[in-house]
C-alpha cells in the first residue's frame, strides 16, 4: 500500500513532495510514509494493511506553528464523523473530517489540500 502512495505522491504532486521516506521497524514493515514538502514541513502518513485505520498529518509548526490531521483514531465521539475527524491547525480544534475512505483518494485530498495551502506562498 505505502509504495502505491509513493508513487501518487511522486507523480501527481512532483510540484510540492520533494522527498519521501518510508519509516521501518526492526521487521522492515513500513509503518509510516513521511513525504517532504517543498516549504520545509513533512507529512506522516499511516495506513493499517486495511486500510481501516489511518493518520494524515502535516507537520509545520516549524514554518507556521501549524498541524493539519485527519484521522479516525476512537477519541472524539461528539464530531458528527465519529470517528473521523480533522485537527485544523492545533491538537485541540477538532472538526469534522470530510477525507474519502479509500486510501488512494484520501491521500489525494489530503495533498490537495496542502498545495492549496502553498500556492499562494510558493507560486
Amino acid at each position: 500500500m505505502y509504495e502505491q502512495l509513493e508513487q501518487i505522491a511522486h507523480t501527481e504532486f512532483a510540484d510540492i513532495v520533494v522527498g519521501t521516506r518510508s519509516m521501518s521497524r526492526r521487521s522492515d514493515t513500513t509503518v509510516k510514509l513521511r513525504l517532504l514538502i517543498r516549504d520545509g514541513s513533512y507529512i506522516d502518513i499511516r495506513v493499517n494493511p486495511t486500510g481501516q485505520r489511518y493518520s494524515y498529518h502535516w507537520e509545520h509548526r516549524a514554518q507556521e506553528g501549524k498541524i493539519h490531521r485527519h484521522d479516525n483514531a476512537p477519541d472524539h465521539p461528539e464530531i458528527a464523523t465519529y470517528p473521523k475527524h480533522y485537527h485544523n491547525q492545533t491538537e485541540e480544534n477538532v472538526e469534522e473530517s470530510h477525507i474519502p475512505d479509500d486510501t488512494p483518494s484520501a491521500l489525494r485530498f489530503f495533498l490537495t489540500f496542502v498545495r492549496d495551502h502553498l500556492t499562494p506562498h510558493y507560486p
